[in-house]
């Protein structure tokens, strides 16, 4: 047999420390986290915000966060289940959905923190690069400043996650971001196509598809797009319910609570089995002996005592 090098001693097993559960389970990056976390010293313990995104197979989740010694704090939150109530009813989880639950997240910070009159954003984006500065008079309070955390997701140029950061971005905070990775942007020119990033603001590229789609396979383009045509919503209305959307956001941001159907509390404890008292144990033996009794159980038991003699 040939010599084979020990390469982790006793020692090293004897010391192994397993990694976070969090990190074990896939869930969190804590190289990142850190640096998204650690505040500098010098901001006299002021909370380090963050901008957190996240997705779901129906659902995109827009909150800002910020982080203390006892865990995670949300200032505020929106979700894209949200808007229908501003007019969006289809395609809660494409691009443009991600914009305006950024956009609708931006707009309820500013306004919990009364800050919403004097940092409007941008009310009519045209795809251009543009972060939100600080007022000229030295007098008026700073932009609010967060940053982006994307979490486990991989930053690839027009992903999602770019498009709530820019709603965020139009609707009034500071996001330190540059244009390398929304939609449009050049690899070889190193330049940023605006009227592409326009068009995803406004759902230009669904309306394309949609068109495209009708196009070439209508079957295809009924089966795909039939809650838009139950709706009798067409390729030329998007934009146009985008746009108004945009406006009521800015309008009414603040969150109403869903009505419920049903008091589900009730429903919940229509099934569950409550534990039974002493008395009630009792009871309930006493009946069962009443029952045997009364059905015969004692002339059943005497005809069986005959048989054994």
């Amino acid at each position: 047999m040939p010599f084979v090098k020990k390469v982790k001693s006793d020692a090293y097993f004897s010391r192994f420390q397993v990694k976070y559960r969090r990190r074990r389970e896939g869930k969190t990056d804590y190289y990142a986290r850190k640096r998204l976390v650690t505040q500098a010293k010098n901001k006299y313990n002021a909370p380090k915000y963050r901008l957190v995104v996240r997705f779901t197979n129906r659902d995109i989740i827009v909150q800002i966060v910020y982080a203390r010694l006892q865990g995670d704090f949300v200032l505020t939150a929106a979700r894209s289940q949200e808007l229908p109530r501003y007019g969006i009813n289809h395609g809660l989880t494409n691009w443009t959905a991600a914009y305006a639950t950024g956009l609708l997240c931006a707009r309820r910070a500013l306004a919990k923190l009364g800050l919403a009159d004097k940092y409007e954003g941008v009310a009519e984006p045209d795809g251009s690069l543009t972060l939100t500065e600080a007022l000229d008079d030295e007098d008026a309070p700073r932009p609010f400043k967060c940053y982006l955390d994307v979490g486990l997701k991989r930053t690839s140029t027009g992903h999602r996650v770019f498009g709530a950061m820019k709603g965020a971005s139009d609707g009034g905070i500071f996001i330190p971001h540059s244009e390398k990775r929304f939609p449009g942007y050049d690899q070889e020119s190193k330049s940023l196509d605006s009227e592409v990033l326009k068009k995803y603001i406004f759902g230009g590229h669904v309306a394309e598809y949609m068109e495209s789609l009708e196009e070439e396979d209508d079957e295809r383009f009924k089966k795909q797009f039939s809650s838009y045509l139950a709706d009798d919503i067409g390729s030329e209305d998007i934009e146009e319910i985008y746009t108004n959307a945009y406006a009521a956001i800015r309008e009414d941001p603040t969150f109403q609570p869903s009505e419920k159907t049903k008091d589900w509390k009730a429903e919940g404890l229509k099934y569950k089995k409550s534990k039974l008292t002493l008395e009630e144990r009792r009871a309930r033996i006493q009946a069962k002996i009443e029952a045997f009794k009364a059905s015969g159980g004692e002339a059943a038991a005497a005809e069986d005592d005959d048989d054994d003699e």
